[in-house]
């Protein structure tokens, strides 16, 4: 999963952005409105975590104008205004979720997650596909009673696959939605990330692959 966080206090935002890569979310961060607005609408974002206090435009202004230009990414907005009438107005602006400062770094991870979730038409924690059942609130896998020993990135892709399983997926996307740095055009990460899952998810000899390719298209994940 990509996000975009837009935190100005950078200390914050370090912690933050720390947390969410050893999660093994992809992620692009900013600390000012005017940059979160373009790179918002010029990228492609499972979720988005926006402080309102913002320099240049404020965290209202600018989940304002992406509501206005129909961009539905969800939104969630961090503050230290928590009384009722700042909530509301955040989420009349569009809002999906809103969490006040001082908070949890685990409630806001927990936060995103079924954002991202609910993003995918998902709202259940547990995904699954034939035999493989993924806690997307505890980040593990298996496959039948085996526990899937994944990395971070290995899960990202995984999960992602899932959120999207029956669907065909283009490794554009995968390129956009899971790596973090620039991917080349004649690179092979891809390839070589979805053949180590597969070697991963072949738990026994019977185990029918669950990741299909289809030619010139991309990867889809399903039961046969």
């Amino acid at each position: 999963m990509r996000l975009l966080l837009a935190e100005d206090s950078e200390r914050l935002r370090q912690t933050l952005a720390t947390a969410f890569r050893r999660s093994g979310y992809a992620l692009d961060e900013t600390a000012n409105g005017n940059d979160a607005l373009w790179m918002a609408k010029e990228g492609t974002y499972d979720a988005i975590i926006l402080d309102i206090m913002l320099p240049g435009l404020d965290g209202l202004a600018v989940l304002s104008d992406l509501r206005k230009s129909e961009i539905a990414t969800p939104v969630l907005l961090l503050t230290a205004r928590d009384s009722v009438p700042d909530r509301v107005l955040g989420l009349q602006a569009g809002a999906d979720d809103y969490l006040p400062k001082p908070f949890a770094l685990e409630e806001l991870l927990a936060r995103v997650q079924a954002l991202c979730r609910r993003n995918y038409g998902k709202r259940s924690s547990t995904l699954v596909t034939g035999d493989l059942v993924i806690d997307t609130t505890a980040r593990t896998a298996r496959r039948g009673e085996v526990p899937l020993d994944l990395t971070a990135r290995e899960y990202a892709l995984l999960e992602y696959l899932a959120l999207r399983a029956g669907e065909v997926v283009t490794r554009t996307e995968i390129e956009a939605h899971i790596y973090d740095e620039l991917v080349s055009p004649l690179s092979n990460v891809v390839d070589s990330a979805i053949c180590t899952l597969r070697g991963k998810l072949a738990v026994s000899p019977d185990s029918p692959p669950l990741i299909h390719t289809r030619r010139g298209q991309g990867y889809l994940l399903g039961t046969p």
